[in-house]
């Protein structure tokens, strides 16, 4: 019965603590909760040496198995936080809760637009590499925040996409095929606001880089940009002022949503 791993979360550790507590006043064998979660033993005590992660379905079946009155279901959300980056944590548990989100991305589609397959081919050229469990567990992570758009109370976002990140193939023809399809059904979101900035607008306000507005539940503005792995979030009232006036200023000189959506089904006619 090993103990968790010195350098796992304090999360993770905690979750694999209170797990072994629970398991041990049930008076259960490792094999013995996973016959009734319907994983192995040796799955059990992974996730307690926190050899590997807690996944939300694995959370859900230990929490049924042991009756656990919301104890472990409680720490998901915070297990969820430690899938992403440890500079993008804050961010996306701010994102989740926004009541908007505003961005603009001039390199890449924004993770809450990719399918898995556009994400997964992007971290495949992550440099330096990345090994391929951490991919797919990035990806899964990726995936789960699009969860946004389904909550409530409802999140409006707002997308501006380069012409560009649309032009670039990532993952091949078939994987954009997908992903544009993807983005044309999405487009048709009640709470999706999708634009695009064309190649031919060679002058605009965005050519200052990528940046995110977040409106919080608080009536509080914030501004997020991310670079090379580093991350920086403002919360100045005059800074915010400057680039919510900014990015809509890029939002006016980008495509109208009817016209990007056309610009979309050309670009996939034409592979």
């Amino acid at each position: 019965m090993g103990q968790p791993k010195k350098n796992s979360s304090p999360a993770a550790q905690y979750f694999a603590e209170v797990l072994r507590m629970l398991r041990t006043a049930a008076g259960l064998s490792q094999n013995e909760l996973g016959d009734l979660m319907a994983y192995s033993g040796a799955a059990v005590s992974a996730v307690e040496t926190c050899a590997k992660p807690a996944t939300d379905e694995f959370i859900g079946a230990a929490e049924k198995a042991l009756n656990a009155g919301g104890i472990l279901a409680a720490a998901a959300k915070y297990l969820r936080l430690e899938r992403y980056p440890e500079h993008f944590q804050g961010f996306v548990q701010l994102e989740q809760e926004a009541l908007s989100v505003s961005s603009y991305c001039p390199q890449l589609l924004h993770g809450l637009l990719q399918t898995k397959d556009y994400a997964h081919a992007v971290l495949e050229c992550a440099f330096p590499p990345l090994e391929q469990e951490e991919i797919e567990q990035l990806v899964s992570a990726r995936m789960e925040r699009k969860s946004l758009f389904d909550r409530k109370p409802v999140c409006v976002v707002n997308m501006i996409l380069e012409e560009t990140t649309l032009r670039r193939r990532i993952g091949g023809v078939e994987v954009m095929r997908a992903q544009y399809e993807y983005l044309l059904v999405s487009s048709k979101k009640p709470n999706l606001v999708l634009q695009v900035m064309p190649t031919a607008r060679a002058e605009h306000a965005g050519l200052q880089g990528p940046l995110t507005i977040l409106d919080t539940p608080e009536d509080t503005t914030l501004v997020y940009m991310e670079g090379n792995g580093h991350s920086t979030l403002i919360s100045r009232p005059d800074e915010v002022g400057t680039l919510a006036r900014r990015y809509a200023m890029i939002r006016s000189q980008a495509l109208h949503p009817e016209e990007s959506a056309a610009l979309i089904e050309q670009l996939a006619g034409e592979l």
